[in-house]
């Protein structure tokens, strides 16, 4: 057996589960309850899925060296960046995209032209799209061309649907929350590890006890 490639040659040895890479007649060994949680940094240009049938560039052509065969949690457009998360925790990733867990996601809207208080009052009580109206939204504006907006739902492309709406339409989007996870420290097209304490406030959001 060996530990990050060297030799586990005495008894009682400590591994930490969630960062030691595990290896017994050459394959990987993970305790069965042991899950994968890792935090990108999504450049735009890439999809996220785990293929795509018309060959574009994946999420997961960003990530090496994890043995865990993980999956991006949610939508988040390919020209839109910022925080994505990806696990093997399907019963996390399930309630992190439920509505009925209202997990809240921050995106960073830079839009056309100078929105009014008046259309942000809009987007804030909620505007009405072709698929039904949007649930009322925070919204606050960071500079004149550009707008905060916090949503719980997750339907396709909803923030610029919102902003055309009211006349506005986003040059650029930026997802900078995710839950309880507020920005990355990762540079761009870059990955890590959830730290414990990131997973459990996660699975505290979504009433799964915060247990890692």
């Amino acid at each position: 057996m060996y530990v990050n490639d060297r030799p586990a040659d005495h008894p009682g040895m400590r591994i930490d589960p969630e960062r030691d890479r595990v290896t017994y007649g050459g394959r990987v060994v993970r305790p069965p309850d042991v899950c994968t949680y890792i935090l990108m940094n999504k450049p735009r240009g890439f999809v996220v899925t785990v293929d795509d049938p018309q060959g574009r560039r994946t999420v997961m052509d960003l990530i090496d060296g994890v043995e865990a065969r993980v999956y991006p949690v949610g939508r988040l457009d390919m020209d839109t960046g910022g925080l994505l998360i990806l696990t093997d925790d399907g019963d996390l990733a399930h309630r992190l995209m439920h509505p009925r867990f209202g997990v809240e996601k921050t995106y960073l809207a830079e839009v056309r032209g100078r929105p009014t208080d008046g259309a942000l009052d809009q987007l804030a009580k909620g505007v009405h799209l072709e698929d039904g109206p949007a649930a009322p939204a925070r919204v606050r504006r960071r500079n004149p061309s550009a707008i905060e907006v916090t949503i719980h739902e997750g339907r396709n492309r909803q923030v610029r649907r919102m902003c055309e709406v009211v006349g506005h339409p986003v040059q650029t989007l930026e997802r900078v929350a995710f839950g309880p996870l507020v920005g990355s420290g990762l540079d761009r097209g870059k990955w890590r590890h959830l730290e414990s304490n990131e997973v459990k406030a996660l699975k505290q959001a979504v009433d799964l006890g915060g247990g890692v």
